[in-house]
């Protein structure tokens, strides 16, 4: 039986081994301190990291597949969860991005209608160019991607295979959807941690944040 507080060290997170995200968050630790945990106990980053972007539109899918991830171990920024208050918007989005492997962009008619979502899309251009390598990770909860006259919309599905999550409310769907997203952000074997570069670069690009109803 156990009648007070608890301390964990450094030795007691070697010991145990991969713990769930919300042990971790409910027993204290930062998220900037659970994000390098991997590697500061020397344990292989099995997932890239990811910024979540999308339209506030969408705010209930996002918070669905945003804990799916982080229960599967993907370490995820979020801006409902992330965004400190009072924090600059954009300088605060832009430092996200450049810390995470990947963005899982959101695409739906939200987000094609959403300013916001135009300016991402530009900073995620330039930050696949900077890096030589594959970034974005766009799935989509509704054709209007595959049929808009947008500019920025016609080159993503021109040039990116998109994936396909215009079932999510059906559990099966939802849940293929999710399997195939997690076995490709998996890391290779020269994976880095954090705020790294992949092992093997391909062109890409970026996507949506929230709205600034967030």
């Amino acid at each position: 039986m156990h009648y007070g507080p608890s301390g964990i060290d450094h030795r007691t997170l070697q010991k145990s081994g991969p713990l769930p995200l919300v042990f971790l968050r409910g027993v204290g630790l930062p998220d900037n301190m659970i994000e390098y945990l991997p590697s500061l106990l020397n344990q292989p980053i099995q997932f890239y990291s990811c910024f979540i972007s999308y339209s506030s539109k969408d705010d209930e899918f996002a918070q669905r597949i945003h804990a799916d991830l982080q229960n599967k171990g993907v370490r995820c920024w979020f801006a409902p969860h992330d965004m400190p208050i009072g924090a600059k918007i954009w300088d605060t989005i832009d430092e996200a991005i450049r810390l995470r492997d990947k963005v899982l962009l959101i695409l739906s008619a939200g987000a094609i209608a959403s300013d916001w979502v135009e300016d991402e899309i530009s900073k995620a251009f330039a930050e696949e160019r900077d890096r030589k390598q594959t970034i974005l990770f766009p799935i989509r909860l509704d054709d209007v991607v595959m049929q808009t006259p947008e500019a920025w919309a016609r080159k993503l599905r021109d040039q990116r295979n998109i994936g396909d999550f215009t079932r999510w409310k059906e559990h099966d769907a939802y849940q293929k959807g999710l399997q195939r997203l997690l076995r490709d952000l998996k890391t290779g074997p020269a994976a880095e941690a954090p705020g790294g570069r992949d092992p093997a670069p391909e062109p890409v690009l970026r996507g949506p944040e929230s709205d600034p109803e967030i």
